[in-house]
């Protein structure tokens, strides 16, 4: 079988996850939590970022041993989201993150069911993250884009390291 044929099978089987596990992760938050935005908007997001985590865990699992791919799938959500979330870092840098892109959207699926004076608050706080409301299909896009992107590199770690 060709490294192609082998690399998408693998990842056409992984897309039933990439469904199945925001659905799975919804049905609790919306069992403890009511949250203002919609239960669409908040599936399509987990779907976008799920499909971008699991690019990236692709890449990690071809291009390290598994200790080493273990460690930097834990390390690097937590590390781009404190470059993310800092107010001092380059606007450039943080655009590089997925984890702003994925804050971004849920920030503005919230923010659209806000009314009177919580949405005067709700639109200060979004200009002063530099939000804007009308980026919620951006951020999607992108998380999709980096999901693309890093099957992208996985696939080409797997031909370049000749692994299965």
């Amino acid at each position: 079988m060709s490294t192609a044929a082998y690399f998408m099978a693998r990842d056409t089987l992984d897309h039933f996850n990439t469904v199945v596990k925001p659905i799975v992760y919804l049905s609790m938050f919306y069992f403890f939590n009511n949250p203002r935005s919609s239960i669409q908007d908040n599936y399509c997001i987990l779907v976008a970022l799920v499909y971008c985590v699991t690019g990236i865990g692709y890449t990690f699992a071809i291009a390290f041993q598994p200790s080493s791919a273990q460690l930097w799938s834990a390390l690097v959500p937590v590390i781009l989201t404190l470059v993310a979330t800092q107010s001092n870092c380059a606007k450039w840098i943080k655009n590089l993150c997925y984890t702003k892109w994925a804050l971004e959207a849920f920030l503005l699926s919230n923010a659209e069911r806000y009314s009177g004076v919580w949405l005067i608050t709700r639109c200060g706080s979004l200009m002063k993250s530099q939000y804007d409301i009308d980026d919620w299909w951006i951020s999607i896009g992108i998380l999709v884009l980096y999901g693309l992107t890093f099957r992208l590199i996985a696939y080409i770690c797997m031909v370049t390291l000749l692994k299965r």
